[in-house]
């Protein structure tokens, strides 16, 4: 009831609204290098929190196109007329379109090539318009190109379940609708994502004013507080100051070396760099095929890798050095083939760009068909000598650790711990089909990880898959350690606030059910906890009236918590641009005996142990981990990899 009031108070603040959230298109930005255009606006939401009701609201951006999918379709029928409609379904089916003449978004299901806008539809009194005339009607639109296909959006399943009135298939006019959001092709920009960086994140300072004239704007609309005093509502004109605790900074170990880093920056690069690494794999046996035009640059990496990985501790022997005839997908595969045999140990393959269907076919070759750890390095990556070194080092690390090594690692104090992380990613190649990735922990520093991942279609219950996965992470954790581990930490990510209760009726019997089969007794010693990463909480320090972001390390458990929950909000990691976000942890299942403190301090530990960055990250490594499994085989392989690699992390 008070988010529906609350829509009407934006509404009097002439602000528009695209999906869910209100924008304020008078204050659009235009960045016209890019064709692009950004909207600001807020995400709000009220609900009640420990002790009061409350207001939760975030600053928001919408970015659109200024081009429209006309002059998309335009453009791919100019780049490739012979395989024009299949490239224009692929590009199109699944984005989120704005028609600008009512502001409301839809999302593109198919493309009818056999409608135009002079086609006609039958309206709700039975009578025959065409599009044009429609458009020219209702909306006052002149529809210029008359032979443009329609855009197919059927209703979402929740408007038919709630049984609103509407068309089963609407038909949109490519010439009225823009493309909202960020494609993948944009993000992969550096450029574009500069630019719109520079105003869509905002540093805490710019954040609390917006949101502080957004409070005000509210009071001083007679409207707005018309809406508010007749439910008896007030709001406060400022933010809400509440306490928050710091965790001190981590103690980490490689090796026989100890070392801590600044708080600030939750970044020891500099501490570990020319440090033997925790645990070291020799690379003896293994190939680098490269295109003819990568030969010169291939040859100094291998020498540069091989001089770097020296001082970690890790032997690199020189490799069966593979040049190819071309840079087509098949030439590499062919080399693998021939080349690989059963003691190689790595397949590195430099290619000459970072084409999609080249990287699928070497994953799926060293994945599926013949098992073994791979490393695809784009030429331009090794290209730049003054960089080399720093290019060698990582790459060397994230060798070593598809090998099994470990880099560092953070003191665990619980004996007999076995940490799981848990995400789903979407099957590009099959509408509607998830990847569940399944990361478990097999030793007491919580370093060497087992992995599985499973399949979920429309209609099918995940547990089946995670029974599997958790039945095979148990029976290797018994064949390394002699022992079951005596707790289990499960840390749930990709499951979204209506899901929680699902997870909980489901999915945890599920797991109890299985745990009991293979370790009969007593109840198991189990906590599931819920990863939330995208909420709009944002929070900021106040140091003396200063504004700025909180430290790593920085726990919020009271408050701002809802009274229905067990959560805390965690800021684990730093960042040096705009605001930074808090995870949000919510124990729904407690079974392991851990006080909140204990809980909260074994989340922070683990945010260290991600090893393809040198600092703190937003969420626990094994949740980053299972996030980097489903994302390769939703992405890539679209089937489960060979369980030779699953006591690896071959998919950093």
């Amino acid at each position: 009831m008070y988010n529906v009031i609350f829509r009407k108070v934006m509404g009097s603040l002439n602000m528009q609204q695209i999906g869910r959230h209100y924008f304020n298109p008078d204050n659009k930005i235009e960045v016209r290098q890019h064709k692009l255009e950004i909207w600001p606006g807020f995400i709000t939401s009220i609900s009640q929190r420990e002790t009061h009701i409350m207001l939760e609201a975030e600053v928001s951006h919408k970015v659109l196109c200024l081009s429209t999918i006309l002059d998309e379709l335009y453009d791919l029928f100019h780049a490739n007329r012979s395989s024009f409609k299949e490239q224009a379904t692929k590009k199109l089916v699944g984005q989120i379109v704005l028609t600008k003449y009512n502001n409301k978004t839809y999302r593109v299901d198919d493309i009818n090539w056999s409608l135009n806008p002079m086609s006609k539809f039958k309206k709700f009194d039975g009578s025959e318009i065409s599009y044009v005339d429609y458009y020219a009607q209702v909306y006052e639109r002149k529809i210029t190109d008359l032979e443009q296909p329609l855009l197919v959006s059927r209703p979402k399943r929740r408007e038919v379940r709630a049984g609103q009135q509407g068309p089963e298939v609407l038909h949109l006019i490519p010439e009225f609708c823009t493309v909202t959001g960020i494609s993948d092709e944009v993000r992969s920009n550096f450029t574009v994502m500069k630019d719109l960086a520079q105003h869509t994140r905002v540093d805490p300072k710019n954040r609390a004013a917006t949101l502080n004239r957004f409070l005000h704007s509210i009071s001083n609309n007679k409207e707005a507080n018309s809406h508010l005093e007749r439910w008896g509502l007030s709001l406060d004109n400022n933010l809400m100051d509440i306490q928050g605790r710091g965790l001190p900074a981590e103690q980490l170990s490689q090796r026989n070396f100890k070392f801590s880093y600044d708080i600030r920056t939750a970044d020891w690069s500099r501490e570990t760099r020319g440090k033997p690494v925790q645990t070291a794999v020799n690379l003896d046996d293994w190939l680098v095929i490269f295109s003819p035009r990568d030969k010169a640059n291939t040859q100094d990496f291998v020498q540069t890798l091989i001089r770097v990985c020296g001082p970690i501790g890790m032997r690199v022997n020189q490799p069966a050095l593979i040049a190819l005839n071309g840079d087509r997908t098949e030439n590499y595969i062919q080399a693998i083939k021939e080349k690989m045999t059963q003691r190689t140990q790595m397949v590195c393959c430099i290619v000459p760009n970072n084409r999609k269907d080249r990287y699928d076919a070497i994953k799926k070759q060293c994945c599926l068909e013949m098992p073994v750890p791979s490393q695809v390095v784009v030429g331009r990556t090794i290209a730049k000598k003054q960089m080399l070194m720093s290019v060698a080092t990582k790459i060397g690390m994230q060798l070593n650790c598809k090998l099994g090594g470990e880099l560092w690692c953070v003191h665990n104090p619980v004996p007999g711990l076995m940490v799981i992380g848990i995400d789903n990613y979407h099957d590009s190649a099959q509408r509607g089909r998830s990847v569940c990735g399944f990361v478990a922990s097999m030793n007491r520093t919580l370093t060497r990880y087992y992995s599985r991942c499973s399949f979920q279609t429309p209609g099918q219950e995940i547990v089946d898959g995670l029974r599997v996965s958790l039945l095979a992470s148990l029976k290797k954790y018994y064949e390394i350690n002699g022992q079951f581990p005596a707790k289990i930490i499960v840390y749930r990510d990709g499951v979204g606030e209506g899901q929680t209760q699902a997870v909980r009726d489901h999915e945890i019997p599920q797991l109890i059910k299985c745990i009991q089969g293979l370790i009969p007794g007593k109840e198991p010693l189990l906590t599931v906890i819920v990863v939330r990463k995208r909420i709009s909480t944002r929070l900021i320090l106040n140091n003396n009236g200063q504004l700025s972001n909180p430290p790593p390390g920085t726990i919020v458990d009271s408050t701002v918590t809802k009274p229905e929950k067990y959560d805390f909000f965690l800021v684990s990691q730093s960042v040096r641009q705009g605001t930074v976000t808090p995870t949000n942890y919510d124990i729904i299942w407690d079974n392991a005996g851990f006080q909140p403190d204990q809980y909260q301090r074994l989340t922070y530990k683990l945010t260290h142990l991600y090893y393809n960055w040198p600092g703190t990250i937003r969420v626990p490594a094994p949740c980053q981990y299972a996030h980097k499994l489903a994302f390769l085989v939703g992405q890539s392989l679209h089937r489960e990899p060979r369980i030779e690699l699953a006591d690896r992390l071959f998919f950093l």
